[in-house]
């Protein structure tokens, strides 16, 4: 059985013409500009991710520390009463000196 081998080589292939080795540039910079962008939301998303991380932290350290010592959270309910007492005498007071320079200016 003596017969011919048949090469099955792939005929060669020219050398890309200038517009395809264009083309070609352009899809790979467009694909760096793609994945530098996934890059740049991946970090921002994780940098989210560690902010809402560190404030469920403080949330539940506020919350422990707050179940754990009950005098903590009436002394935070004493301040927030004083501080919107406060609030409302210096409105007040405010609205007192707003009319008082209207009626010296007439």
């Amino acid at each position: 059985m003596g017969g011919l081998l048949v090469s099955r080589r792939r005929p060669l292939r020219s050398p890309p013409r200038m517009a395809e080795a264009e083309s070609q540039e352009e899809n790979c910079e467009n694909s760096i500009k793609k994945m530098e962008k996934c890059n740049k939301d991946l970090e921002n998303l994780l940098e989210e991710m560690e902010k809402t991380t560190v404030r469920a932290a403080w949330m539940t350290y506020d919350i422990v520390t707050i179940h754990t010592n009950p005098d903590l959270a009436n002394s935070m309910k004493h301040l927030e009463d004083a501080f919107l007492r406060c609030k409302e005498q210096v409105g007040r007071k405010w609205q007192e000196v707003l009319k008082e320079s209207k009626g010296e200016e007439e």
